[in-house]
């Protein structure tokens, strides 16, 4: 997996799915609160006036000379939830977010978030 301070210098690269293709253009980093290691990333997508931010799981993703590349298809992020470019994600929305990608999602112990913003 990454280095969370070493990913976040890929801020701004583009983004490509398995069989290099573009998706967009890496924005941030989210944070599993449990482990604090990089879980999901968000890319910027769409056209210049709709520009908004989906979330793609950083499990099996590799970074390459300029790029980040993730294991899942350019159809399937771009339809992945999706919040404003300077927009949060809302708590009561992360389920949503795991729930796209299949993946098990389960708060903090005390009901904290499962992800955070680096």
């Amino acid at each position: 997996m990454f280095e969370a301070s070493d990913i976040r210098e890929w801020r701004g690269h583009d983004v490509v799915d398995a069989d290099g293709h573009k998706i967009g253009v890496l924005e941030s980093i989210y944070v599993d609160t449990g482990t604090d290691q990089p879980y999901f990333a968000t890319v910027t997508v769409g056209l210049p006036t709709r520009r908004r931010l989906v979330f793609v799981p950083l499990v099996g993703a590799t970074v390459g000379p300029g790029y980040l590349k993730v294991a899942h298809g350019k159809d399937q992020v771009k339809k992945a939830p999706a919040i404003d470019t300077d927009g949060e994600l809302p708590a009561a929305e992360e389920p949503e977010v795991f729930a796209h990608y299949e993946l098990p999602y389960a708060p903090g112990t005390g009901g904290e978030r499962r992800l955070a913003r680096r």
